[in-house]
């Protein structure tokens, strides 16, 4: 690829000089040979030399692409920033510094081909000197800003108004692992700037053959490998979103996502609120224990970003709801974190539409009535819920959340208003979890209807192990069945 990798070399990271102490090479050039790309070193003090050597590079990569790496030699002779100052800097390197500042030097350079006097230097630095003391001026006399609390709330995502695709009448019955292969199809079939990318998502059709035929179907421009680096196939769908594209983006398992946390929660989450850049971006969670996989490859990590303000979070548990809630997801201008459990991926079925329909994202769907107990839940926690009402023929209301962020609170309010009683159920181990917070909010709001104390019901604070006992143990199921009897005997 035709790309231009500068590095500005200033001699120092914060107070730590780069070749000497961080890097084992005389120069960071030097870094190229591994990577197998040219590279050159440019004094970067020098407007001239770095004029004419780039633009030279820059017509010869154009002809020839590939990608060079250019290591400008130049020196910072203030701080990192305001507060640390330079005193870790020796004295000799910053008189040396000082004698190739590279405006005194394009200056002298200037003077001595006659381009220039002495006086235009002198007329110059008095206009520009007033039109920034100007500018400061005019900068200081400005307000400071002024919002509201509701206003800076609807600044964190990008408008999107959901406009309901009605469901086809035409069913079938089909896991909830083709759900979501319909979703996508459906979704790459209606827009042709949508791209997915992610570890072994083409030929191979990824670890859970989700996107399997999708490379035959719609090319590998649109259904792209990646190298194994997380947080850089995160920004890559960030670029695609800027250039008005949109991205999907498989972790090929949730738990990888860690590598690429720092891009999600501190770009693609703030990017709107910062600088009114939308994040056209569904990232793809597959996730959950119950498949003795181990404690990389089974976590239930939503609480992660539950955190985070402006990421959207969706965790469906039927099938029906996978499809519509991602095409919906698909839809939205936002970043969206799109949990699917592996476990649930070949064990639900469920009738669902043929063709294109979506779900709006933040509202919940009851799954059974009840009038003595609430179960508050979502994903597998749905199905290990509906499996102990059923069995015992339980009175208790089952409301899957299906999104977590939004949050359907109404929902939650209506069914503890009705019943007094409430457990909020959770996969992911309670310490710090989603529960936890559903919890607190239903204290605040819904302490005059309670008739007992609310109960969280999570895993255990342990990491998730291999033997299938022990995951067994660490699953909160068997936990809930002596919760819910307790609460309904309060």
């Amino acid at each position: 690829m035709p790309v231009l990798f500068c590095i500005e070399n200033n001699g120092y990271g914060l107070s730590t000089p780069p070749t000497s102490e961080q890097y084992n090479c005389e120069n960071l050039a030097d870094r190229a040979l591994g990577y197998g790309m040219e590279s050159h070193i440019i004094d970067g003090n020098n407007i001239v030399e770095v004029y004419t050597k780039i633009s030279s590079i820059l017509n010869d990569i154009r002809e020839n692409p590939k990608p060079v790496l250019i290591e400008f030699k130049t020196f910072r002779r203030r701080g990192h920033e305001e507060a640390s100052g330079t005193k870790y800097v020796p004295d000799e390197l910053l008189n040396y510094w000082e004698q190739r500042d590279p405006l005194t030097r394009f200056e002298q350079y200037l003077l001595n081909q006659d381009l220039i006097s002495i006086e235009d230097i002198e007329k110059w630095s008095t206009h520009y000197k007033e039109e920034i003391n100007d500018g400061l001026d005019i900068a200081f006399a400005k307000a400071l800003p002024q919002s509201t609390s509701r206003i800076e709330l609807a600044d964190v995502f990008a408008p999107h108004d959901h406009i309901n695709e009605i469901a086809s009448d035409d069913i079938t019955n089909i896991r909830l692992v083709d759900a979501i292969k319909d979703g996508l199809e459906e979704s790459m079939d209606r827009y042709d700037n949508l791209v997915i990318m992610g570890q072994d998502v083409a030929e191979y059709g990824g670890v859970f053959k989700i996107t399997d035929g999708f490379v035959e179907k719609f090319g590998r421009d649109r259904v792209r490998n990646t190298p194994i680096c997380e947080s850089a196939i995160v920004e890559a769908a960030m670029g695609l979103s800027i250039a008005g594209m949109k991205a999907i983006v498989e972790m090929q398992f949730a738990d990888f996502v860690s590598s690429g946390f720092n891009p999600i929660v501190n770009y693609l989450a703030k990017s709107y609120y910062r600088w009114n850049q939308k994040a056209d971006i569904v990232i793809r969670m597959p996730c959950g224990a119950g498949v003795g996989a181990g404690p990389f490859h089974s976590q239930s990590n939503e609480s992660w970003f539950y955190t985070i303000p402006g990421l959207k979070i969706v965790y469906p548990a039927f099938p029906a709801d996978a499809k519509g809630l991602l095409t919906a997801s698909i839809e939205e201008p936002n970043p969206v974190l799109f949990f699917e459990h592996k476990a649930l991926y070949r064990s639900v079925y469920g009738d669902v539409p043929q063709g294109y329909y979506n779900l709006p994202l933040g509202k919940a769907a009851t799954v059974h009535e009840g009038n003595e107990l609430t179960i508050i839940t979502y994903g597998a926690g749905v199905h290990w819920a509906k499996k102990l009402i059923d069995e015992m023929q339980y009175d208790i209301d089952l409301i899957d959340l299906r999104t977590l962020a939004p949050l359907d609170k109404e929902s939650i309010i209506a069914s503890v208003h009705k019943t007094g009683k409430v457990i909020v159920l959770t996969e992911d181990n309670l310490t710090g979890s989603v529960a936890a917070d559903i919890a607190g909010f239903i204290g605040e709001e819904c302490f005059e209807y309670l008739d007992a104390p609310v109960r969280r019901v999570g895993s255990l604070d342990t990491p998730i192990p291999f033997e299938k006992g022990l995951e067994n143990n660490y699953l909160p199921t068997s936990r809930l069945k002596v919760c819910v009897k307790e609460l309904l005997d309060y």
